[in-house]
């Protein structure tokens, strides 16, 4: 069985509308988010006031970001309804990012309870700055 290309108009307004509901979002600035069926980018402008020690973009503030993008490209193949969860994550930072970061979220693999998720992060150069994984638990998958 493939994978479809592109998701549902319905599906995709649906997870769009479930992310203007959580504040990260909009706190910091996710912008030109594209869906897809198991995936996820968006662009995040670095903004100084969240700067890490060196005046780059903040490796915490960076796993954060992972973290949300994870979270969206979960709610493409899981529901935009679905309860989720992170339980653990971890990243790897490459290179420091004295710019903003586009992101690119992929679930790995839906499974019945687990769903772990790789995420990239590049600068505006398009270098690669941190990898990410990310795995969430769905918190309703019983039900």
């Amino acid at each position: 069985m493939s994978t479809p290309e592109t998701i549902t108009a319905d599906v995709e307004a649906a997870v769009r509308q479930r992310l203007t509901t959580i504040p990260i979002f909009k706190t910091l600035g996710f912008q030109n988010l594209r869906l897809g069926p198991g995936w996820c980018e968006a662009f995040v402008p670095r903004q100084a006031a969240y700067d890490g020690i060196y005046e780059t973009f903040h490796g915490g503030m960076m796993m954060t970001v992972a973290d949300s993008l994870a979270a969206a490209a979960i709610l493409t193949v899981c529901g935009a309804e679905s309860r989720i969860a992170t339980t653990d994550m971890n990243i790897r930072f490459l290179a420091p990012a004295r710019s903003g970061i586009r992101v690119r979220a992929q679930v790995i693999k839906r499974g019945r309870t687990l769903v772990p998720v790789n995420a990239e992060l590049w600068d505006e150069s398009g270098a690669l700055v941190a990898l990410a994984q990310v795995t969430y638990m769905r918190l309703d998958a019983g039900s």
